[in-house]
């Protein structure tokens, strides 16, 4: 399958694996890629720059085929010496970096002049506007069923891809909800370039967390997500547990007065004992509404290959079947 987004990336397959946090190493990155799609090492999952320069050099021995980074702002009165990890990702020899957070328009030259592809998450119409306007190559456009932080618009991607299709001149792939050919094929007819999957590759074999993760989304339904941190405007969806059930009860009890110091002991310094311990009850942790539709736990190459297959089939067979001479 050829769309803009292959052509743009050099990828077989228009599927882009999401950057998340102590998922995305060099082992899930590179079996994405080696599959034909893009994998995705998340950079502030290492600790220094130090840290991910080996890791994209790990994941270079294991797949001579196009990946990227994830590299996510942050606000924080401690901010990660970007300048360092950018410094790591150009030489390393990688070519495509995902931004997401804040607006990554500083470090845009720098990556840029060094032939670097940028694709930013974004949220709204509006944010993918400004991403197209400082100079980002495409866009991952995130709608409100995602996994992690949706933002605080609330639109759901059959509203929000095609209002980007509209909007957008530079290639977008559809984030939040994506799982299977269908997620595809739909993402194409809302406008989109491709789609990029978070949640459903965490539950593959090569993604290196705790078999409990796993077996946690594959058991979870569309109705088990919940939102925390909305009276923060920092809104995460997250899978529920008895963690998240405290945060909402705080949240319900102080309303407008909460502050992140009320929360912080089960959203803060989560994800290692989650994905790393497998103790799925130690606190909130990024999960989407997708995990309704996620029932096993392929190999990478059986994830896409399958996707690709069925919406081969879906195309050609069952659309094109509907159609009257």
């Amino acid at each position: 399958m050829k769309t803009r987004i292959t052509e743009l990336l050099g990828i077989e397959h228009p599927i882009i694996q999401g950057g998340m946090h102590y998922v995305g190493y060099a082992e899930l990155a590179a079996a994405v890629s080696n599959a034909g799609g893009l994998g995705i090492i998340t950079g502030l999952t290492q600790k220094t720059p130090e840290d991910l320069a080996k890791e994209i050099a790990k994941c270079h021995k294991m797949t001579d085929k196009p990946f990227g980074v994830n590299l996510t702002f942050l606000p924080s009165f401690q901010a990660p010496p970007y300048p360092e990890y950018i410094d790591a990702i150009l030489e390393g020899g990688v070519k495509i970096v995902e931004t997401a957070g804040r607006n990554p328009q500083e470090h845009l030259p720098k990556l840029q002049e060094n032939g670097a592809k940028i694709i930013h998450k974004c949220t709204s119409v509006r944010h993918s506007l400004k991403a197209e306007r400082i100079g980002c190559d495409a866009v991952s456009v995130d709608g409100f069923e995602c996994g992690g932080h949706p933002g605080e618009d609330d639109i759901p991607n059959m509203i929000l891809l095609p209002r980007a299709a509209d909007e957008l001149k530079i290639p977008f792939v559809a984030s939040g909800g994506m799982a299977d050919a269908r997620s595809l094929v739909a993402a194409l007819a809302l406008g989109a370039d491709g789609m990029n999957m978070g949640t459903r590759f965490i539950a593959t074999m090569e993604a290196p967390v705790h078999h409990n993760v796993k077996q946690a989304i594959v058991a979870a339904s569309e109705l088990d997500t919940r939102l925390v941190m909305r009276p923060l405007r920092n809104t995460e969806r997250v899978l529920n547990n008895p963690a998240v059930e405290r945060v909402l009860a705080t949240e319900r009890k102080l309303g407008a007065s909460i502050k992140i110091d009320d929360i912080i002991e089960e959203v803060a310094g989560v994800y290692p004992k989650v994905m790393i311990d497998g103790d799925m009850h130690s606190g909130a942790w990024s999960c989407g509404m997708v995990a309704g539709l996620i029932h096993d736990i392929p190999t990478c190459k059986e994830l896409i290959d399958g996707i690709m297959t069925e919406a081969d089939r879906l195309i050609r067979q069952r659309l094109e079947g509907t159609l009257t001479a």
